[in-house]
């Protein structure tokens, strides 16, 4: 736990006061803080916050020339799939379940670069699995990046405010945020270079691997629908790394207790399920943090769980060679089943089988 409350650089505001509680920044202080950080001309180091914004402003032409140039029913419609279910599931597969929680295993290196580069290349690993790794081991408490508590803005610009590694770590600890990434074939610095970039990763090695991925995706949606497709994709990627920074002030409740009885199981914090992101991403968020090294979180029969169904194909054909699934216990840990015994129905004078239903806690 000591080294997940120091792995972050804290922002100048603090994470909280001398009472302990949690720091509330104002708006001001919040922007203040987002254009201090995103300044390379003032310290080299903000290179990938920098980077990760800068990506959002490379795709916002690709809208604008969807919507007043290309637009199209049909290509709304693919803008719609492509940002909100393959960009959303993509982004529980890859950057959640297994950057993070190592919930599952591939077979060998080449399904892992399959997966890694389904879609587009805009969130980097290191900004993403790090600080979720905080997030969980102090949900909506001081430190926690992504507070919902500390209102919309502090988690929408939490990525740049909250999420960068710390940049003064020492030799020891810096050995154990690269094991945080070991598995997931991200080449890591050196200490002497992470002295030098403050980051894990490299910024050529990083610009490298998105302009192949970019430079890959659009020949491939060029050569199947011309720029019309092309631009309708791209531009919906960049809708959807705006809007995927607003999840977690959603999933959390907006900072206000929003669980509800049998549906959100876990009340050690104030994650809820949500319909919308569970459906189009499988983001079954009070499960998540219930079972967070699950490959599943869709766990009833309704929840249903796309994230999921990817790794258990992978499975199936051999891609994944394990995973973890925690539905047995879920339903073990928070649901009961009452077996009624046979049933006589004098008035029409025959006997029902056994009925079994199912309650929760």
């Amino acid at each position: 736990m000591a080294f997940l409350n120091t792995v972050l650089e804290p922002p100048a505001y603090g994470w909280k006061d001398e009472f302990g509680d949690l720091v509330k920044p104002t708006q001001g202080q919040i922007v203040k803080e987002f254009f201090s950080r995103l300044n390379v001309f003032k310290c080299k180091k903000n290179w990938l916050s920098f980077l990760s914004w800068m990506l959002i402003v490379f795709l916002t032409p690709f809208l604008g020339l969807f919507i007043f140039k290309y637009f199209s029913i049909t290509g709304l419609i693919v803008a719609f799939v492509y940002s909100m279910i393959i960009m959303g599931t993509h982004g529980t597969i890859w950057h959640h379940r297994y950057c993070t929680h190592g919930a599952y295993k591939f077979s060998n290196k080449f399904w892992r670069f399959f997966t890694q580069n389904l879609t587009l290349k805009i969130i980097p690993e290191e900004i993403y699995a790090v600080s979720h790794h905080v997030h969980h081991a102090l949900s909506d408490q001081p430190g926690d990046p992504y507070n919902a508590q500390g209102g919309f803005l502090y988690c929408f610009l939490a990525d740049v405010n909250h999420q960068p590694i710390n940049r003064n770590m020492n030799e020891k600890d810096y050995a154990k945020c690269v094991n945080l990434m070991q598995h997931t074939g991200v080449t890591t610095n050196t200490y002497t270079q992470y002295k030098k970039w403050g980051t894990l990763v490299s910024p050529l090695r990083t610009i490298i691997g998105i302009i192949l991925n970019w430079g890959f995706w659009f020949t491939a949606f060029y050569l199947i629908g011309g720029p019309a497709l092309a631009c309708a994709v791209f531009g919906a990627a960049g809708f959807w790394a705006v809007g995927v920074r607003t999840f977690n002030y959603e999933g959390h409740g907006k900072g206000e207790d929003k669980r509800r009885d049998g549906v959100d199981y876990n009340r050690n914090d104030m994650s809820i399920n949500q319909i919308w992101p569970g459906f189009v991403a499988g983001e079954w968020h009070n499960n998540h943090h219930l079972y967070p090294k699950s490959a599943r979180s869709g766990f009833k029969p309704y929840q249903v769980d796309l994230a999921f169904y990817y790794i258990k194909l992978l499975s199936l054909i051999g891609a994944v060679s394990s995973y973890r699934d925690s539905k047995k216990e879920f339903y073990a840990d928070h649901c009961k089943v009452i077996v009624d015994k046979v049933i006589v129905d004098n008035e029409k004078d025959f006997v029902t089988s056994e009925e079994s239903v199912l309650v929760t806690e």
